[in-house]
């Protein structure tokens, strides 16, 4: 290898992650042709879709033609559970995984033998992008079941070729001691979860600066620069984000480089558009609004025009590590899950990003949304430290009005500031449950 090789940045597979913008999309619509042409032959739903739009799968001539296609929901899923979307017979499927169900009944997907070859390949761009090497011990907190994120993460480390540590999600102190006596130096979980881990670990007296931990891949929900700040401060590590959902293929649809600018998306196997999330219309380069993905290399469980109803924004220059795919913005939060108070857009992370930099807010706080006669308030409780909590009323009272004001310039819309003691918050080991909306109560 020469000294040029060995300086240039860590990239799983070069040849297809850094293809030029003209090369990738005539393979997009190569593959993009094909996969309209399975779900057609096979998937009843698609086949319906198709007819009712008019739409024959030699009407796609090119990419721009996607933007004629149906979109998939989660409704269409639901309505056809759980095997009605599968492209194959179900002897070829040899993997199932589906949601936690926790809206009604759980969107369920599979994977043929291929589809698990693909899904390794991805996880491993993603963590090698984020740092991973073979002499990394990956310590995956993630929870192994159904849910798709353990196992996505697991088979690519291995791929790479690290050490695997499968202890999956819970018993908080143990994951520490593992982390101790294992020697973990790559973390897999969520961002909410890593700082509960901190939280434990500062608690215990142990210091982060003496794990071997150097690189944390973090995904699941969404989370701020902010967050990513206080978790890289608190354990020591370089925090990446990555981005997949079981739908489309679980992580490994996008992930971070070390250059923390956007996640890669593989854009090679999804084709990636935004829309505005009320009219259905493609946005120009650029703006900001819902992910819709299409699957191009999967078989057992292709999906067209999918609306993940997450909030982002594309960018599609060519990234410092040398990569060409487009890369997503973190996610602001969800088309479905984003709160309305009096009219205005309000995105639980925008809110983060405030508490985030005053100092003496702990990293836990929960909004609660109410009703009081025809309008809508907002309650944010936020955790402080102990100092500020036992504080004298006047200092407590111009802290709560420093974030209040804060609060109303970030989001256009006043919100009401609580004190609560530290560790008085739920800690979840998943996805963290930021909202109570009693409105829909």
């Amino acid at each position: 290898m020469s000294d040029c090789e060995k300086m240039m940045p860590k990239i799983w597979d070069r040849d297809n992650e850094c293809m030029s913008r003209d090369r990738l999309e005539a393979l997009q619509l190569a593959r993009l042709q094909q996969t309209l042409k399975r779900v057609n032959e096979h998937v009843p739903c698609y086949q319906n879709k198709f007819s009712a739009f008019g739409l024959g799968v030699s009407d796609i001539r090119t990419l721009d033609d996607l933007a004629k296609l149906p979109f998939t929901t989660k409704e269409d899923l639901r309505l056809n559970y759980p095997y009605g979307m599968f492209a194959v017979p179900m002897r070829e499927v040899v993997r199932i995984h589906s949601s936690s169900g926790t809206t009604g009944k759980p969107t369920v997907v599979g994977y043929t033998r291929n589809d698990l070859k693909t899904w390794t390949q991805l996880a491993a761009r993603f963590m090698t992008a984020a740092g991973v090497t073979p002499d990394d011990i990956v310590h995956i907190a993630f929870g192994y079941g159904l849910f798709t994120g353990a196992f996505g993460l697991h088979y690519g480390a291995e791929e790479i070729g690290a050490s695997v540590i499968p202890i999956s999600s819970g018993n908080t102190d143990k994951q520490i001691m593992i982390m101790q006596d294992y020697l973990s130096s790559a973390l897999v979980c969520t961002p909410s979860y890593a700082l509960t881990l901190a939280d434990r670990m500062e608690k215990k007296g142990i210091d982060p600066k003496r794990l071997s931990l150097k690189v944390g891949l973090f995904g699941g929900e969404p989370w701020s620069e902010e967050m990513r700040r206080e978790i890289e401060q608190r354990l020591g590590v370089v925090a990446t984000d990555n981005y997949g959902l079981s739908e489309v293929m679980g992580p490994g649809v996008a992930g971070e480089c070390q250059h923390q600018c956007g996640m890669h998306i593989f854009e090679d196997h999804f084709i990636a558009e935004i829309i505005d999330p009320e009219t259905g219309e493609v946005l120009p380069r650029g703006s900001i609004g819902e992910l819709v993905l299409t699957s191009i290399t999967k078989e057992a469980f292709p999906i067209i025009r999918y609306r993940t109803r997450d909030i982002t924004r594309l960018s599609y220059e060519t990234c410092e590590c040398g990569r060409t795919h487009a890369r997503m913005a973190k996610t602001m939060g969800r088309s479905d899950d984003m709160l309305i108070i009096k009219g205005v857009n309000v995105f639980p992370t925008q809110i983060e990003e405030v508490l985030f930099q005053v100092e003496g807010c702990e990293p836990h706080y929960q909004l609660v949304v109410d009703r009081a006669g025809t309008m809508d308030t907002l309650e944010v409780q936020v955790e402080v430290n102990e100092r500020i909590f036992f504080d004298e009323m006047r200092k407590q009272h111009a802290f709560v009005d420093l974030l209040e004001k804060r609060l109303l310039s970030m989001l256009g819309v006043g919100a009401k500031v609580k004190l609560v003691e530290p560790s008085s918050i739920p800690r979840h080991e998943g996805k963290a449950n930021r909202v109570i909306d009693k409105r829909v109560q």
